[in-house]
């Protein structure tokens, strides 16, 4: 079985990637991250103007929505980073993507790590961190493991995902922070040197400028609304695909496209999404630029129907309603328990 898997990888893939690479898709594309970055970097110049020049306003939380926006778009920027799709250099990428966590607070080689295993096995039991989340439950057998509170929380997951979500920039900073503590991450002293200065200039800023009032509901505004626009990016890449159970063996290609989905639309949907909406192109290829991924879709796509490999792609708000279904289905078992208890 084993033999035949890899003899299936070394045909189909191998067979998939020279397409991608002849059509040019693998090549850096530094004119369209040098005005990316840019304008990235700008708006959050902008941003910080503004938000003195408004001064201690109510109008200043509205500053707070632009820039939820403006910091996940940098999250995204440190996660073309962290796969080295800017540079050819992993040190260049790398100083991008530390750039990037000290403005978004999030731990650049903690998230690294923690993303490169769910790549390897994506929606794998017990591999994959990204389905190990304490109040979530990805099936019904992870379901019935949980106890206490978060039993209560799988339980209508469905209809606590919006709320969830707002916890979710917290909740990547704060295991950052963790590891840092640790010293379970690389670059132990420049990571926390960043963090601590994100910290430091960020409660200071809204602290100084705002009054305290204002300043506690500009956090929230600001990493309530970070949380969701991060979680809707990620959500709907895997949740409510096929989990691959401990023990069973597939081929790369098989691997990476069979446990994600698509999600298909206009320019609009690549910016708010960074790209990640093409998650099978970027599972399959990493290191593409994000930009290259809408070109690389209909090649993929062709590939996989031809060799009989379920290709999923969905809209912008049918994907949620997937996932949705999928998450009330996961909890479908402690419903049921309450109803009876």
């Amino acid at each position: 079985m084993t033999e035949m898997l890899t003899e299936r990888r070394g045909s189909d893939f191998a067979v998939l990637a020279r397409s991608i690479k002849e059509l040019g898709l693998l090549d850096r594309r530094y004119g369209y991250y040098a005005t990316r970055i840019g304008l990235t970097a700008l708006s959050l110049a902008a941003l910080a103007v503004g938000f003195v020049w408004v001064g201690d306003s109510w109008w200043s939380l509205f500053l707070a929505v632009a820039a939820s926006f403006v910091t996940t778009q940098f999250a995204f920027l440190g996660h073309d980073a962290g796969h080295r799709q800017i540079f050819t250099s992993k040190r260049r990428n790398d100083w991008v993507g530390y750039g990037c966590g000290a403005v978004t607070g999030i731990s650049y080689q903690w998230w690294v790590g923690k993303h490169n295993r769910h790549h390897q096995n994506p929606n794998h039991e017990d591999e994959d961190p990204d389905i190990d989340i304490p109040a979530l439950a990805f099936s019904r057998d992870q379901a019935r493991t949980k106890s206490g509170p978060l039993r209560w929380i799988a339980a209508y997951q469905a209809y606590l995902f919006i709320p969830l979500l707002m916890t979710q920039a917290v909740m990547l900073k704060s295991a950052g922070l963790e590891a840092a503590v640790e010293g379970s991450i690389k670059g132990l002293k420049r990571e926390v040197a960043l963090l601590a200065t994100h910290v430091a200039w960020y409660l200071a800023a809204v602290f100084l400028v705002l009054s305290p009032g204002k300043a506690v509901l500009f956090i929230l505004i600001h990493q309530g609304l970070m949380g969701i626009h991060l979680g809707m990016s990620f959500a709907p890449n895997h949740k409510g695909m096929p989990i691959i159970p401990q023990g069973e063996k597939l081929d790369f290609l098989r691997k990476q496209v069979l446990t994600s989905r698509n999600i298909l639309g206009r320019r609009w949907v690549d910016i708010i999404l960074g790209g990640l909406n093409y998650q099978i192109e970027h599972h399959l290829f990493p290191s593409m630029p994000s930009v290259s991924l809408r070109h690389a879709q209909p090649v993929v796509q062709r590939f996989c129907e031809g060799r009989g490999v379920s290709y999923t792609h969905t809209d912008f708000m049918t994907s949620y309603g997937d996932v949705l279904r999928h998450l009330h289905d996961a909890g479908a078992p402690l419903r049921e328990k309450v109803k009876t208890a």
